[in-house]
């Protein structure tokens, strides 16, 4: 086997065949092999028990063995591409295959390594697949191609159910397009250990500089490094180590990085390595956390008080220990700085992960949940604080054709607050508020996303009409995150806010009224906390199967073209025709839904719209959505199960139901693979434009209650 004399992006694959990006040169090594879990496969010869989901179309075994591929040149590919419709009727993507692993059954967690190639158009997917429930866990995507072989890291964390392993591989419709993997490495631990004894380096690369970088040391190539140490693992030459040296340093503050694999399942607990610096160094080594906007932690650092006496013995392995909180994907980052051709050398060995603290003081990882708040059964955790203002109330709008209801189910509770000029507004004394309502206490020294959903009514001026302030609970010290500067039009309006505490601080949400004219009405609704940068929260989420927004296209629903009369389509803002549809979306106010424009089809027609096909369950099914049916000729909205080319009705409704979007939750069961049809019926007149937003589908009952609507002019607040 051979190795690359640094680490790259890619892998060393192969006897003699050395795929990395960038340049480095191959040398003989010694590589120990540990211990592998079913699942893991180098497809040599057969599959290792991997099978294809007989639903889509299959991965082909290289004549040669080593890997296996989906292409879009493929005669099966393209004899489903010439299908058309019909392949879309039975939900199958062009060119898509799934591969099935044998059955795994963890009892602690695993990390699984995929050596995979993207050609062209070309991605790629891994799920976890339960057995016995209709959906399965996004793990890992990629749809970048590369021209050579990749590694990517994903962790397996321990169940008591039996699961799968499901790689899904779309070749996409560009000729010379395909999806191979190479190898396939389940072993036990966590993805962010590692030795360096295997040749994938566990997946950790170098961020390549020009002068320095990380090289691994050890081996068989120990002669050519004589003045390197033994490694820590086995204390002798053929183990391997990572290290970085100042001598090829030219400028000041050349830097070298060694970067673990993202992380894939949020992870806390014990991050341990051993390190050795040398003598008198004259570098800074520090250990970050990277998360997905490329934003630094820095989670340690080697100061002179982690050795003092460097004569005693200069040779010894430090071994250090961290605790690390990552709630979302982060990389781990061993970082060198030299001043100098003198600074030094570092050298990193053993690093290992355990889900406990290293300290049984550290606090466990804070659950941001506690400061969510859809105000269904009341305030939660928040308080008001009164001060002199007026109260925020809870109150309910039953669904009508007036009035928007809550932004929960259309037919809930939210808070609503009428601010007004104080007594002492009038005489040119400081303006008045709306009552301040509290979060609970938050900690410091974290970055939170708010998510608040919010309507404004009146407000000639917005600027004040809401303020989010975090409050500093020793010092009382207030800080504006947020004002609101646009007119919510009515709606109700997602906004999202990043925030960060130096200490523990509470949220405050107020209303504030300058003057008479200024004054008006203010909803909030659905308040949800989570760590981290929001732009890294709206980066998190993967593709679920069966789970859309609509906020990026339709997510592999597809449209019946064969006698439907017209179209569902995708759109923001409001709808074309007067008095019917939405004026947003029920997202967030200012994205995108589906509808039926009733305009150009006829009494009676209809458009059907497909979900992708869906496995069998021996579980119950709930299906979630949101829709809007509002105008005085509005048709009916059916929701039908499609199996077999027999249509079972789930679920309808009739007429006009409300101008606020409402929530239907819908029950079902299936043992056979099947797709969802939402399908729109035109009413009498052109004022019939039906939509349909955020739709969920979960494993197990609907947790909530189906929103009833009876037709009438009710417009009653509780």
């Amino acid at each position: 086997m051979w190795m690359c004399a640094y680490v790259c992006g890619h892998v060393c694959v192969g006897v003699y065949v050395c795929v990395c990006a960038c340049m480095c040169v191959c040398m003989p090594t010694v590589c120990s092999q540990s211990k592998l879990l079913p699942g893991s496969c180098d497809f040599e010869s057969s599959t290792c028990g991997y099978t294809p989901d007989t639903h889509f179309m299959s991965w082909t075994l290289n004549t040669d063995g080593r890997f296996v591929a989906i292409d879009a040149t493929s005669d099966e590919h393209q004899e489903a591409h010439q299908e058309g419709d019909v392949t879309a009727q039975r939900g199958e993507a062009s060119g898509r295959g799934v591969l099935l692993s044998p059955v795994l059954d963890q009892e602690d967690w695993s990390c699984l390594r995929l050596v995979y190639q993207i050609t062209g158009a070309g991605g790629l997917e891994v799920l976890l697949r339960s057995e016995g429930k209709g959906f399965d866990r996004p793990l890992w995507s990629s749809q970048t191609p590369s021209d050579s072989w990749v590694i990517s890291s994903m962790d397996l964390p321990n169940t008591t159910e039996p699961n799968r392993v499901a790689i899904e591989g779309s070749a996409g419709e560009m000729l010379g397009s395909s999806v191979a993997i190479f190898e396939i490495h389940i072993s036990p631990g966590y993805c962010l250990e590692c030795n360096f004894e295997e040749t994938h380096l566990c997946g950790y690369r170098n961020q390549w500089n020009t002068n320095v970088n990380w090289y691994i040391g050890g081996g068989l190539a120990q002669s050519v490094q004589s003045s390197l140490l033994n490694d820590n693992t086995y204390s002798n030459k053929p183990g391997h180590f990572m290290y970085v040296d100042s001598i090829y340093a030219k400028t000041f503050k050349e830097v070298a990085k060694l970067v673990s694999p993202m992380t894939t399942m949020p992870m806390s607990g014990c991050l341990g390595f051993q390190y050795q610096r040398g003598e008198k160094p004259s570098n800074r080594f520090s250990v970050y956390t990277r998360d997905q906007l490329g934003q630094y932690q820095e989670l340690w650092n080697a100061g002179s008080e982690n050795q003092t006496d460097w004569t005693t013995d200069p040779a010894e392995w430090i071994p250090v220990q961290v605790d690390l909180k990552a709630p979302y994907p982060v990389q781990v980052v061993f970082e060198v700085a030299f001043n100098s051709q003198r600074g030094g050398r570092v050298m990193v060995d053993d690093i290992t992960f355990s889900s406990e603290f290293c300290s049984a003081d550290t606090e466990p990882t804070f659950d941001p949940s506690i400061a969510n708040c859809d105000f269904e059964s009341g305030l939660c955790r928040y308080t008001q604080d009164n001060n002199g203002g007026s109260s925020w109330k809870r109150v309910s709008v039953k669904p009508n054709v007036f009035r928007n209801g809550d932004h929960t189910t259309g037919a809930g509770s939210f808070l609503l607050a009428h601010s007004r000029p104080g007594p002492g507004s009038r005489q040119g004394m400081p303006f008045s508020y709306v009552s301040r309502l509290v979060s609970p206490l938050l900690p410091g020294n974290m970055k939170y996303c708010l998510r608040v959903h919010y309507s404004l009514r009146g407000f000639s001026q917005t600027e004040q009409a809401l303020v989010v302030y975090v409050q500093q609970q020793t010092s009382n010290k207030q800080e504006k995150v947020w004002t609101q500067r646009e007119r919510s039009k009515g709606i109700w309006i997602a906004n999202d806010i990043t925030f960060q505490t130096t200490q523990p601080s509470k949220l405050l949400f107020v209303s504030i009224c300058r003057s008479f004219w200024d004054c008006g009405s203010v909803a909030l609704d659905d308040i949800s906390l989570s760590l981290g940068d929001c732009e890294l929260k709206a980066g998190l989420s993967l593709s679920v199967p069966g789970h859309c927004d609509f906020e990026a296209g339709l997510c592999g629903y597809t449209q019946d073209k064969r006698g439907d009369a017209g179209d569902w389509m995708w759109r923001r803002g409001s709808t074309p025709t007067s008095y019917t549809g939405p004026r947003g979306d029920h997202t967030t106010g200012l994205g995108y839904y589906v509808y039926m424009e009733a305009s150009p089809m006829l009494p009676g027609q209809g458009v059907r719209l497909r979900s992708r096909a869906m496995r069998g369950s021996r579980y119950t099914q709930c299906l979630r959505f949101f829709y809007h049916m509002y105008g005085s000729g509005v048709g009916e909205l059916r929701v039908h199960l499609a199996r077999d080319g027999e249509n079972v009705l789930l679920w309808q409704r009739m007429g006009e139901q409300s101008v606020a979007w409402l929530r239907a939750a819908v029950e079902y069961h299936s043992d056979y693979q099947h797709q969802i049809v939402f399908e729109a019926t035109r009413g009498s007149s052109v004022r019939s434009d039906i939509a349909v937003d955020d739709i969920v589908f979960e494993n197990g009952p609907c947790k909530e209650n189906e929103i009833h609507v009876a037709n009438g002019s009710s417009n009653e607040i509780e």
